[in-house]
């Protein structure tokens, strides 16, 4: 290597200073230095959330997700946590008639905006017709990614209902249709491991009084 006359610098100098400078860092003396630095603490926001007609304000870091607010400030666990990436939909609840992944929205982004979850749909002595459709239709197995797919079925049949149409519309500016096709397409990002897709999809046909058709 080349060597400066006011700065010489061999390649065994600089392999002998990293593993120096990595010795140093590993003794306990300095990650005890380390460990012992005070921490900044994290900035907190006040939000005031409506979930399941219930206005509640909280303090959160502004890092908190939406889903971390509802399961772990509100402890409404019905909405799971899953892939924590958008890519499963077990975390699919509704924010102002839209399901959304709540695990790639923050808590604080909701700012007096309506949001339902599972728990807001229906209860166990009066359930929602999508949630009665589910256990007619056996639409579910270990249950994990029910309540995801229950509320994006039922976004699902809104934005039906609204116009909305969907990469397997054929014609975008007529009203679409609930087909089989249409909602397999709208669904698609709501996985069930368990692979009861087809009786999902009755369950949805069901509350729409549509037949499958394929």
């Amino acid at each position: 290597m080349h060597q400066d006359e006011g700065f010489p610098v061999s390649r065994r100098g600089v392999i002998a200073g990293g593993v120096a400078s990595a010795t140093l860092a590993a003794t306990p003396g300095a990650q005890a230095q380390t460990q012992g630095a005070p921490q900044p603490a994290p900035p907190t926001m006040p939000v005031t959330l409506k979930v399941n007609g219930h206005t509640t304000k909280l303090t959160v870091d502004t890092r908190t997700t939406l889903l971390d607010a509802l399961r772990e400030n509100l402890k409404l666990t019905g909405t799971k946590k899953g892939c924590d990436h958008g890519q499963c939909g077990a975390c699919t609840v509704i924010v102002e008639g839209r399901r959304i992944n709540s695990c790639l929205t923050l808590a604080v982004m909701h700012e007096g905006e309506e949001i339902t979850t599972i728990e807001g749909l229906g209860t166990p002595e009066k359930l929602h017709a999508m949630q009665a459709a589910f256990v007619k239709h056996d639409g579910y197995q270990c249950g994990y990614c029910t309540p995801g797919q229950i509320c994006s079925a039922v976004a699902t049949l809104g934005e039906i209902k609204a116009g909305i149409p969907s990469h397997v519309t054929g014609d975008i500016a007529a009203q679409p249709s609930v087909t089989t096709d249409e909602l397999r397409e709208r669904m698609s990002g709501n996985i069930c491991r368990c692979g009861a897709y087809s009786n999902i999809i009755d369950a949805i046909h069901d509350v729409s009084g549509t037949e499958r058709t394929a």
